[in-house]
Order: structure tokens, then sequence, then C-alpha cells
């Protein structure tokens, strides 16, 4: 028998509630700092509409290696070294809105998945859309493609099944089940030295078809058949 204080329970629920509904505000907030001026729109900025089924929110709470979850789930795991010589200059610096990544190694992984049996995520099995607005401020020469985001699974080959590679030059790469997918996505609308902010998302539909979008315009003409063999 587990005897529980009944008032302290309630209590964090109206926490967890007021923390929500805060944070609900702030993201509205940068939703409508994204359109021109302001000025409310017919798209998913529109009250109520933006933060719809938002489970999840990384911004500015960040320290040591943890990157907090604003929503209070599952917080991110900051990592600056992957074990490799070439990891040593990997660094990772708290912005008021983010986390900035400098030098290879320097990454984040959001273990969604990796919660037991208290899985918060199941759905994301199925279907989910990860976003992120992205500042791209160096490209090394003559490197590989510069993996930006990706979904692994829990499967003995640790496979990227739906990823976004940037290659430099505006060109964007879509990753489909540990490789590449035919031909490149060149984006024209900011040049690498205005330093611009991306919107770049994934999307998994129906657990199968994956897509990637770069500034609203899709990766990639056809979608990627995920093969989603085994649950997170």
């Amino acid at each position: 028998m587990v005897s529980v204080l009944l008032t302290q329970q309630l209590q964090r629920v109206k926490d967890a509630l007021a923390t929500w509904k805060k944070v609900d505000d702030i993201v509205s907030k940068l939703c409508l700092s994204s359109t021109t001026e302001g000025a409310p729109t017919t798209s998913d900025c529109s009250a109520g509409k933006i933060t719809a089924g938002l489970v999840g929110f990384l911004s500015g709470n960040f320290s040591e290696t943890t990157w907090r979850d604003e929503y209070l789930g599952v917080n991110a795991t900051v990592k600056k070294n992957d074990g490799g010589a070439k990891a040593t200059s990997a660094r990772a610096t708290g912005l008021p809105y983010g986390v900035k990544f400098t030098g290879l190694g320097a990454w984040a992984e959001w273990p969604v998945g990796q919660q037991g049996e208290n899985q918060l995520y199941h759905f994301a099995n199925y279907n989910f859309t990860l976003v992120a607005t992205v500042s791209i401020h160096n490209v090394p020469q003559e490197v590989p493609p510069i993996p930006l985001m990706g979904v692994k699974m829990n499967d003995t080959a640790n496979t990227v099944h739906l990823g976004l590679s940037y290659k430099g030059g505006g060109k964007w790469i879509l990753l489909c089940n540990g490789t590449k997918a035919n031909g490149e996505h060149s984006s024209t609308l900011h040049s690498e030295a205005d330093k611009a902010q991306y919107h770049v998302a994934i999307v998994l539909q129906n657990r199968t078809h994956g897509t990637a979008y770069v500034d609203g315009q899709r990766v990639e003409d056809a979608k990627c058949e995920w093969e989603n063999k085994e649950d997170k």
C-alpha cells in the first residue's frame, strides 16, 4: 500500500498547469514574431493553433549537459564529445532561446523513446512533427554533409530512419533509412553570409511516410518510406 499526500499532489498539478499556460504564451509570441511585422495570419500561427498538440519545447533552459523541456516532459542531453580526438574542440553554449553548438562532436539527444515502461510519447512511433529554428554561421570546406536533425529507433544498427543534413551553399539532404535520398534541395531564400535563421522540420505520418521541410519547402519531391519495424 502506498500513501500519498493529496494536497501536495494537487499543488503539483496546479503548478504544472500554470507552467504549461506560461509556455503556451511564450510559444505563441515566438510564432507571431516570425511573421511579417508580427501580423496575425490564417496559418498555424493563429491563436490556439500553434500550441495544439505541442508536447515538448526546448528553448533557453540549459545548464551543463541538461537541456530542459519547458513543458516538464523529457529533457534533452547535450553532448560535447563523441569519444574521438576530432571532438576536442566541441562545445555547447546556452543562449536565451536555445543552444549554440560549436565544433565537431557537439550535439544533443532528446531521448523521448527511452523512458522504460512510462512512455510519455508513444504516439511518436506513428505520427510526429519535429520543428527547429537554426542559424548556420560557418560550414567548413570539403567536409561531408553536416547532420542537422534526425530520428533514430531502437534497432541494433542505430539507424537514422529520417534525417536532415546541410551540405553548404544552401543545399539540404534528406536521409531515409540511413541513406541519402535521391537528389538535393537547394534553398535560395538566404545565403550563408546572412547567418539567417532557417525553419526546419521533419514529419512522420501514419508510421511509414516521412518528409522534411526547410522554410516551408519540401526537401525532395517524394516521401521517405520509413522502414519502422520496431517501436521505440
